[in-house]
């Protein structure tokens, strides 16, 4: 299971999950900004990017290469797309994981026109060999094709037109040092405030011809994990629940009661998150508790409570990495309406009733 991963059937099932299915993809087509102007969030990254392509166009010159950094869902490829269309360049969009092969990069590279944007989705995951060439395209927009094998092998030289690349990778920390100093601008995504999703919902309801007041729009962004592509993902539910069982325009009590069929408390929580908070805090007293043993207690895989509820828990404050194992917080306790065991071992958790090796 990987979270950041969109071709991920476990992970686009979750209402609150960052990763876009395919129906987030055809929405969020439709409700992209087009321009900086339009792009609500992101203050700083847009203000930089503003004055790099700006400088890029006086110039009459292609844009330096961009690295986006930052979870799914806060708008690295709504920004790629606004950078081809700021240069007046044409976009080709692709993935780390598509390119395998350093050849399958070649084919890409030597097809490119002059000024275009090369938007590379997740390029932490792409193969060693492709890397490792596209360490000379970006600097000297120049590939070496090896034809042949073994000793009569032959590199033949191929020079590209002048390019943007554009990198986005949820994990930058996995990229190599010479690839990422490649990157003339880099810039990481920031999760959203509340206020600044009421104005995406805003707009996003205004696009959809969604009526929805203050209020419906403050109880949605409440539970949107700080990530745009959520909050678009629960104004879609929460419209359909109004126009069922409403009159179609959404209130906080409207919002509130369709993010509740939906299991979407208002932490942004969802039943894989309350159900790992539940067995932490009920079955093993708050812990220390080890990751398998958690995993096997809600009945899912080690590495979906990992990658999938955690992040978010830590993020919330609601559980805590220990060496000894995880560990639920007062806020963990607070949030499910639990009184927390009086007496604490010295690794933060609760005891669980259960004796230590010597008996203690």
């Amino acid at each position: 299971m990987n979270w950041d991963d969109p071709t991920d059937p476990d992970a686009a099932e979750r209402l609150v999950g960052a990763s876009a299915d395919r129906e987030d993809q055809a929405v969020e087509a439709a409700l992209r900004p087009k321009d900086l102007d339009e792009f609500i969030g992101q203050e700083k990254v847009r203000e930089q990017l503003d004055l790099v392509l700006r400088a890029a166009r006086a110039r009459g010159a292609t844009a330096d290469h961009v690295l986006l950094s930052g979870a799914p869902g806060l708008g690295k490829t709504t920004l790629s797309m606004i950078i081809a269309a700021e240069m007046g360049a044409p976009i080709r969009i692709t993935s780390g994981p598509a390119i395998q092969h350093a050849g399958d990069l070649a084919a890409i590279l030597s097809s490119l026109q002059e000024g275009e944007v090369l938007f590379l989705d997740e390029i932490h995951r792409m193969s060693r060999p492709a890397e490792e060439m596209l360490y000379m395209a970006m600097e000297d927009f120049r590939v070496d094709v090896i034809v042949g094998k073994g000793p009569g092998a032959t590199a033949i030289p191929l020079e590209l037109p002048p390019f943007t690349l554009v990198g986005a990778t949820t994990r930058a920390g996995l990229l190599p040092p010479p690839l990422r100093d490649r990157f003339g601008f880099t810039a990481h995504m920031e999760f959203y405030e509340p206020a600044e999703l009421r104005r995406v919902i805003h707009r996003s309801a205004a696009l959809l011809d969604v009526e929805i007041d203050p209020q419906g729009a403050a109880e949605i962004s409440g539970r949107s994990r700080g990530t745009p592509r959520i909050a678009n993902r629960l104004l879609r539910r929460v419209r359909d629940y109004a126009q069922v069982k409403a009159d179609g325009v959404i209130t906080r009590e409207i919002a509130a009661a369709a993010l509740a069929v939906y299991e979407v408390d208002d932490r942004g929580l969802d039943r894989l998150d309350r159900a790992v908070l539940e067995a932490l805090l009920k079955l093993f007293g708050g812990g220390p508790v080890g990751l398998s043993t958690l995993a096997v207690a809600v009945g899912e895989e080690r590495e979906t409570v990992e990658e999938v509820a955690e992040p978010f828990l830590v993020r919330e404050g609601l559980l805590a990495r220990t060496p000894r194992g995880r560990v639920g917080t007062p806020a963990a306790w607070a949030h499910l309406g639990l009184t927390p065991p009086q007496q604490q071992t010295a690794g933060g958790g609760a005891r669980t009733g259960q004796g230590d090796l010597f008996g203690t």
